[in-house]
């Protein structure tokens, strides 16, 4: 009993380890690849955000106005305005996963 008590805390904190890293891993994509636009806040006040008209996704209504899969296609794809004009490259070499919890993580700047 003691030694399956062990495994199971084991277990445990492996699972606790790697979805920090995991988190810590999206962290970085987003400050690497969305921050420039998007700001490391979400806010979209950053020159490059004023200048395409990054959303400010700290907004509640901003944020239930977006669609998971509005964001995700928007990552994966692209955006561009309506004359075609690209605001926003896909991200490449990322897989679906990770565009997930890029979006998830974009969720967290939602301020009550």
């Amino acid at each position: 009993m003691k030694r399956a008590w062990w495994l199971v805390c084991a277990l445990v904190a492996s699972l606790a380890v790697s979805g920090l890293a995991a988190e810590a891993k999206i962290k970085a994509l987003y400050d690497k690849e969305c921050a420039k636009c998007h700001g490391a806040d979400g806010k979209g006040d950053t020159k490059m955000g004023k200048k395409l008209g990054a959303k400010d996704y700290t907004d509640p209504k901003v944020q239930a106005e977006l669609k998971d899969d509005a964001a995700f296609k928007a990552i994966k794809e692209g955006l561009k305005d309506k004359d075609g004009k690209t605001l926003m490259k896909p991200l490449e070499g990322v897989s679906d996963e990770d565009i997930k919890a890029l979006v998830a993580y974009m969720r967290t700047f939602k301020k009550q």
